[in-house]
């Protein structure tokens, strides 16, 4: 397990970018983590990074939001998945079709752990703690294939 320290919001965003520079169609990232761990800004972070189109914010009350690759062909589309409100269901997860898209797309599932890791063995699991001094903590465990890939730090 790797553990990178976020003093801000915008460290969280850098990390983001910095971990979508490394990813490439087929990855799969789940996050977990309370209330206002940085979880939708992280992904903020991870589009930016993989060069996607249009803003990036929670997906809570549509579930699940695709985005673009550049229109120059640069980049890796993302789906952006929260898995909050499917309460745990797996018929719901697989309604969501994401096997499909996890061949053309990074897959982000913010809430995932527990329910997600199903989709595939290889995915990297960052859990994000907030400190009481408003610090983030992401914890990066690799599993499969991630256990042999470059990392951010």
């Amino acid at each position: 397990m790797t553990t990178v320290e976020l003093p801000t919001v915008e460290d969280t965003v850098h990390f983001g970018q910095r971990l979508g520079g490394l990813l490439r169609a087929g990855d799969l990232v789940l996050l977990s983590g309370p209330l206002g761990a940085g979880k939708t800004a992280l992904t903020r972070g991870i589009g930016d990074g993989l060069g996607v189109v249009g803003r990036i914010s929670s997906p809570t009350f549509v579930i699940a939001r695709e985005h673009r690759a550049a229109p120059d062909g640069r980049g890796v589309p993302l789906v952006h998945v929260d898995a909050y409100r499917l309460g745990g269901h797996l018929d719901e997860l697989d309604d969501l079709d994401l096997d499909t898209e996890l061949v053309e797309a990074v897959v982000v599932v913010e809430w995932g752990e527990g329910l997600a890791e199903r989709l595939s063995t290889d995915h990297l699991l960052i859990r994000l703690e907030r400190r009481e001094d408003d610090v983030r903590l992401a914890h990066l465990l690799p599993h499969g294939s991630w256990t042999s890939r470059e990392l951010p730090a």
